[in-house]
């Protein structure tokens, strides 16, 4: 059984092409595309940043504080 999904793939038959997140340029989903679904290291490192700035967040309500953070 090949390890990657790409590797069972024919080789006359085109690869599927998502877009970057972060700029939106094609990027061919394969084993090649090393930093998919982003185009480059640097549109990753973006959206890692916006992710540690808290700029992306996942919608939903704000959680009660924990007993244990007054301490």
């Amino acid at each position: 059984m090949p390890r990657h999904p790409e590797a069972a793939m024919p080789a006359t038959k085109s690869a599927a092409t998502v877009p970057c997140p972060h700029c939106g340029k094609a990027v061919p989903w394969t084993a090649a595309s090393l930093f998919r679904p982003f185009c480059s290291e640097r549109c990753r490192l973006i959206d890692l940043g916006a992710w540690a700035s808290e700029s992306h967040r996942i919608p939903g309500e704000n959680l009660p504080p924990d007993d244990e953070d007054n301490y």
